[in-house]
């Protein structure tokens, strides 16, 4: 089965190929690197609806897109879907950075925070939605090389080490992104 992943962020590729792939063998994630949408959305849905149905139109193929962001509790939610763009710019140590200046003066207590994941798969007929949601804190400074985006400054909970620190393996086996993929591939087990 071939799935359209409309995403230009070589790093969500190849974890969600990883992740897929293991799910199901059988099936081969192709990227499309088409023209950006506009990502006018107010939400995560709305805006992987809007890459995923302009993938599902240049294609012709089932195709999915997802949005994600890292939402942190004592500042209502935010980044959430600004979390690519926090800084002004798609710079992932300058938008870390500024989340952590902005966390200064807030104790590790008061740091929660989580990894919202919702994906939107776009067929002829059908819209369905997934969403993962990785729940933890932000650290108080930057750790590990792995990983990407906020990864660093992200401390899954139960653990003491950051999204950076864990395995890629480890990570692709919790993260929310995991979740939110998990639930697509149990979803396309089931179609006809």
């Amino acid at each position: 089965m071939e799935i359209v992943f409309a995403t230009g962020n070589k790093h969500k590729a190849a974890e969600a190929e990883a992740i897929l792939r293991h799910a199901n063998p059988d099936i081969r994630v192709l990227t499309y690197g088409g023209p950006e949408p506009v990502e006018s959305g107010t939400s995560f849905l709305e805006n992987a609806l809007i890459k995923a149905r302009a993938a599902f139109e240049a294609t012709g193929k089932l195709s999915f897109a997802d949005d994600s962001g890292i939402a942190c509790e004592v500042m209502g939610g935010a980044p959430g879907i600004f979390s690519a763009i926090w800084s002004g710019t798609r710079d992932d140590a300058t938008n870390r950075n500024l989340l952590l200046r902005q966390l200064e003066d807030i104790p590790a207590e008061h740091r929660s925070a989580a990894f919202v994941c919702t994906i939107a798969l776009v067929g002829p007929d059908e819209e369905p939605s997934f969403t993962g949601i990785w729940p933890g804190s932000i650290a108080m400074q930057v750790a590990g090389s792995g990983g990407f985006g906020y990864d660093p400054v992200f401390i899954p909970q139960g653990l003491m080490v950051t999204a950076a620190e864990l395995d890629a393996e480890v990570k692709n086996s919790m993260s929310h992104r995991f979740m939110a993929l998990q639930q697509m591939a149990e979803y396309l087990a089931e179609r006809p």
